[in-house]
């Protein structure tokens, strides 16, 4: 199992959402350089850093952040939020993350994201899956769709995709346990698949023989 911390990031600062809830923001540190080194520090080689203003906002916002990190840092970053055009997807690598993670496109447009597998590979990639009761929820988990988690996944798998960064909002923020249920499940009907699981991890005694990863 491989621990993977993520740093949420909302005007350039280090935040927490509480089921997906921008109201309920929460600044833990104004600095994410110096949480990212505290990770480093601590042995960890990844990172999961989310752009929430560009989730927000339909377009990458915080690309210096990640730049920043990139570039002062040895750790691999994946990066996601406000991801919608092909130039999002360039500068988001050039920047430096190792993987751009790719949720409401991969929902609202298929054909855009398999163009942008096309181009730039299957391998620069990493799906958001953010789940709300086995649904797909997008746009900064401020929507809910009707698409079932395991049809999403499918779909993306059968082009090349192996990562799934997947949240559990209503677990998430609340440091409660994560979706275990969920988790194994997916695991059962995907058992090639690299489940990165998100959402109400507080500690990690307990998760041995679960997903790949436990993140927050």
């Amino acid at each position: 199992m491989q621990l993977i911390p993520a740093i949420d990031i909302i005007n350039g600062k280090c935040v927490r959402l509480t089921q997906g809830d921008y109201e309920s923001v929460k600044v833990y540190n104004e600095h994410p350089l110096e949480v990212a080194k505290q990770f480093e520090d601590a042995g960890l080689t990844r990172v999961h850093l989310v752009d929430l203003d560009g989730a927000k906002a339909g377009a990458v916002r915080n690309w210096k952040v990640l730049e920043l990190l990139a570039s002062k840092t040895s750790l691999d970053i994946d990066f996601g939020g406000g991801i919608k055009t092909e130039k999002d997807v360039a500068i988001v690598l050039e920047s430096g993350a190792r993987w751009a993670t790719i949720g409401s496109i991969a929902v609202k447009d298929e054909a855009l994201f398999v163009e942008w597998i096309e181009k730039f590979g299957s391998t620069s990639f990493m799906l958001g899956a953010d789940v709300k009761d086995e649904k797909i929820a997008i746009g900064g988990w401020l929507e809910t769709t009707d698409i079932w988690i395991y049809d999403f996944l499918r779909k993306y798998i059968a082009h090349g995709l192996k990562q799934v960064f997947c949240t559990d909002v209503k677990k998430d923020g609340l440091l409660q346990g994560p979706a275990v249920k969920l988790y194994k499940s997916i695991i059962n009907e995907f058992p090639s698949l690299h489940l990165i699981a998100s959402g109400g991890v507080s500690k990690c005694s307990g998760q041995r023989g679960g997903p790949d990863a436990c993140a927050r």
